[in-house]
């Protein structure tokens, strides 16, 4: 076999090896260790290719976002996803992205005032004390977050008293995250914080979960 062959076929089967063993390995340090991702890699999480599984236009409509709601988005990255959501949401209605980390938080208003988005207020806060009235949302939504969250049960918490009666709590999750939970995971935990199953989209490899707050 000529040596070039030889090359070839070890980058075909040691790139994507390489590539599974890391995230293993990253993996199982963030199933140890929760801690929210750096304003650094924000930029290397939102690419094309998860951009082309996850289009962000399409995933604002699949959190259940309508024109003239007050959504909340829990981590917003580098505002990809966000800014699809505040359009879709339009001028009558009100997007609030909150991170723990202030540097995400000032990218995401750099931002929105780069791109004329005047219906989004971005600030920093704690998803285990938000800085809202009860039942002030139509929507919660986040996308490959709920996993760095070390006590998610807390926070659904937190998520249930802001959201309206009947609101929606919708996750997104795509399998090439380290934090990437089982659809039936993240439904157990859901349903056991006063959540129903609205609605499942998607598949095993990249999905939508829809719940809904119980009317009360």
């Amino acid at each position: 076999m000529p040596a070039f062959v030889r090359v070839l076929l070890y980058l075909l089967l040691g790139v994507p090896l390489t590539f599974l063993l890391l995230h293993t390995i990253i993996r199982v340090i963030r199933h140890v260790i929760k801690f929210p991702i750096p304003a650094f890699l924000a930029g290397a999480i939102d690419n094309p290719l998860r951009r082309r599984i996850q289009p962000p236009d399409h995933t604002a409509v699949c959190h259940g976002i309508e024109p003239g709601m007050t959504v909340l988005e829990i981590g917003p990255g580098n505002g990809t996803y966000t800014m699809a959501a505040a359009r879709l949401i339009g001028p009558e209605g009100t997007l609030v992205t909150i991170d723990i980390e202030p540097k995400m938080i000032e990218g995401v208003k750099m931002r929105a005032a780069g791109e004329g988005i005047t219906n989004l207020h971005a600030r920093t806060a704690n998803v285990f004390d938000l800085p809202f009235e009860d039942r002030t949302f139509d929507v919660i939504y986040m996308i490959t977050v709920i996993g760095e969250i070390p006590t998610p049960e807390k926070a659904l918490l937190e998520f249930h008293r802001v959201l309206k009666p009947g609101g929606t709590l919708s996750f997104s999750e795509i399998l090439l995250d380290p934090d990437y939970p089982l659809a039936s995971t993240l439904e157990g935990l859901a349903v056991s914080n006063g959540f129903q199953l609205k609605e499942r989209l998607g598949t095993f490899f990249c999905y939508t979960l829809q719940f809904e707050k119980a009317s009360q």
